[in-house]
């Protein structure tokens, strides 16, 4: 091979290579922040819902300080796509996520086991509800709702198991932030 057939060669390569990359996407070009929606965030537990994109947004307020609301929530979206809605609501009794009064919130619901809190939880394909105790100033009990886009997160078990973690990351967050002492 000559010099110069050599250098043409390498210089071919070299820009393909540019343009393939480019092409490819740019990947993720946002940070995700430490807290969000009142809370720590955990970017492991987030991850797997998070794409590529250029801007991570936060919309609503905090799931905790509602004022004299019983309900907060917000919306953790990548270029305005929905990542994950998070909802917190203070009650005044425990509810069953697995009661027919919330089926609508589900796809293929079924039941929370092994909570490492006090409570009841239910998991679909792209949500997840938990009821818990708190007996903190703010609140004598709490529900949490996560939802997230229906696509991210993988095949469908294990979306389901990647909202699991983000639920039991995010309950005893809110708990704690709540001031919960159950």
């Amino acid at each position: 091979m000559t010099k110069v057939l050599r250098r043409t060669a390498i210089v071919a390569l070299t820009a393909c290579l540019v343009l393939s990359l480019n092409a490819c996407g740019s990947g993720r070009e946002y940070t995700v922040p430490k807290a969000a929606c009142g809370v720590p965030l955990n970017e492991k537990a987030l991850d797997p819902f998070l794409f590529d994109g250029k801007e991570l947004r936060v919309t609503g307020g905090s799931v905790i300080e509602t004022g004299t609301n019983i309900q907060g929530a917000c919306r953790i979206g990548v270029d305005g796509k929905l990542v994950a809605h998070l909802r917190v609501d203070k009650t005044d009794k425990l509810y069953d996520p697995m009661d027919k009064l919330y089926a609508f919130r589900f796809t293929n619901r079924e039941k929370m086991k092994d909570l490492p809190f006090a409570g009841l939880g239910a998991l679909g394909d792209a949500s997840s509800m938990v009821s818990a105790g708190c007996s903190g100033p703010k609140a004598d009990f709490l529900i949490a709702i996560v939802s997230v886009d229906g696509q991210a997160g993988g095949d469908v078990a294990e979306r389901r198991k990647h909202i699991q973690d983000f639920t039991l990351d995010f309950v005893p967050k809110v708990k704690k932030a709540l001031g919960c002492t159950a």
